[in-house]
């Protein structure tokens, strides 16, 4: 199974935020920073239409330029999502 990407600009509070959330939770991440690697920023682009971040991709679930809360209501349009990267929001 492929991780969720979290494409990151890494001076980003909402980033670091995101970061500090997925953690806590223990979601298992590949984080991209978009700002490292022109490819990476590309890549975010084609996913998502748009160059902000954070933005989250998995399969069909993209999550663009969220703050936590953000992310929070828009991954429960998502539960098959939620249950394969472990994210449970009862903790």
């Amino acid at each position: 199974m492929n991780k969720p990407i979290l494409y990151i600009k890494s001076s980003c509070p909402w980033c670091q935020d995101a970061l500090s959330f997925f953690k806590s939770h223990s979601v298992n991440l590949e984080i991209k920073d978009v700002l490292m690697n022109a490819s990476d920023m590309s890549d975010m682009q084609e996913a998502s239409g748009q160059n902000l971040t954070p933005t989250f991709v998995y399969e069909e679930c993209v999550i663009a330029d969220f703050s936590v809360e953000e992310f929070k209501t828009a991954i429960k349009d998502f539960p098959e999502v939620m249950t394969k990267i472990g994210l449970s929001l009862n903790q």
